[in-house]
């Protein structure tokens, strides 16, 4: 259910994390490797990046097409470049919506949300006021954001989201990925997560964007925090 991936690091083009790997967000669209749960993730698209240059808050760009569609695309993702990129491509669990509303990633104030998989309303609407759209990553987003705002760490609100809608739906699955222009944080929760370190920077990716040696699989059930120091993983 959807595939996402950010970087971190000098600055770099969109079209690192879509276009140029073997096996980035445009492939992993119609044909992913590790996926568990879907096959065709065509049900919207969307990227975040940042330009301190203008405002600490992200540029983003969502659509409710297939990625393939959008012959816009390639040149934008070129010309895009920042030291912080986030992107996803969307499968829409049964019953939601496909509206740009509900196509990762969700943005408030600096940060940047995306959900790979999929968690029952009911566990997710507690944790939030209100969301963007009915979908169910959208009301993960939300819970996420009211403790950021609340002034938790990325990391931490990340955590307490997932372990709380873990705990009330026992098949969810909470993959998230998120950044403030600083760091990145993810979460693996019944889905596969990946990480590469670059001279540069480090890559965060639901599956391996190319076969070069170096990336390692993070455990499930774990948190991952990247920043400018390295990249620490701990148990959930």
């Amino acid at each position: 259910m959807c595939r996402h991936a950010a970087w971190l690091g000098a600055p770099r083009s969109l079209a690192t994390l879509i276009h140029e790997p073997e096996y980035g967000l445009l492939r992993q669209s119609y044909e992913p490797r590790r996926q568990r749960h879907g096959r065709v993730n065509a049900d919207g698209f969307g990227m975040g990046w940042y330009d301190d240059a203008t405002a600490p808050e992200p540029v983003r760009y969502r659509r409710a097409v297939p990625i393939w569609t959008d012959a816009n695309l390639p040149a934008l993702a070129r010309a895009a470049r920042s030291h912080c990129l986030l992107a996803a491509v969307r499968t829409a669990t049964v019953g939601m919506p496909i509206e740009e509303t509900a196509t990762a990633p969700f943005s408030e104030g600096r940060w940047l949300l995306s959900h790979n998989g999929r968690v029952a309303r009911e566990a997710v609407r507690p944790l939030a006021d209100e969301a963007e759209s009915t979908c169910d990553a959208a009301w993960v987003a939300a819970g996420v954001f009211q403790r950021l705002r609340a002034g938790l760490p990325l990391g931490d609100a990340l955590a307490e989201v997932v372990t709380l809608a873990g705990a009330k739906d026992p098949e969810a699955r909470l993959n998230l990925l998120a950044s403030d222009g600083v760091s990145v944080a993810a979460t693996t929760w019944g889905d596969t997560l990946f990480s590469s370190d670059a001279d540069d920077g480090v890559l965060v990716a639901s599956e391996p964007l190319d076969d070069r040696p170096g990336w390692r699989a993070v455990p499930d059930r774990s948190l991952f925090l990247g920043t400018p120091g390295g990249v620490h993983v701990q148990p959930l």
